[in-house]
């Protein structure tokens, strides 16, 4: 009922080699026509309240993920230190947002050194705390647009 001709046994991982060859290629080629997007993808995006964020960006393929959508976000955040006259990204900042009437809307932890978030249109004001440093920015969030603060301990 099996075929006992070992040429046919030695040909077949052969073929199957060919197969995922050219479907590994055929893969590659569909990434690149994207222009690299079909491998940088954002990690889950998180709810708090009625407020989403996502966090991360470690790694190439996620950091650029997180580069590409920045603009389709009313707030990105950028986290690093200055070490040794670099900028190192970092990760683990607490991140509070609060509105104008200083109510916090946003209490979350930046597991990456980008933390882009859904907000409505109005002014807030940022506090990341990386190493027990606090820094605050204020944000103007206007209606189709994407506002950018970056944060740099030393």
């Amino acid at each position: 009922m099996f075929p006992t001709n070992t040429e046919h046994h030695s040909t077949t991982p052969k073929l199957a080699q060919k197969i995922g060859k050219s479907v590994i290629g055929a893969a590659l080629l569909a990434g690149a026509a994207l222009g690299g997007a079909a491998f940088a993808q954002l990690p889950p995006a998180q709810h708090a309240g009625s407020i989403e964020y996502v966090t991360g960006g470690i790694g190439i393929d996620e950091s650029t993920a997180f580069k590409q959508a920045m603009s389709k976000y009313p707030l990105a955040l950028t986290f690093a230190q200055r070490l040794d006259g670099k900028a190192a990204y970092v990760s683990d900042v607490s991140v509070v947002i609060r509105n104008a009437k200083n109510d916090t809307v946003l209490n979350a932890n930046a597991n990456g050194p980008y933390f882009l978030v859904r907000l409505p249109a109005g002014k807030y004001r940022v506090s990341a705390t990386y190493e027990n440093k606090t820094q605050t920015r204020n944000v103007d969030i206007q209606a189709k647009s994407s506002a950018k603060a970056v944060f740099e301990w030393h």
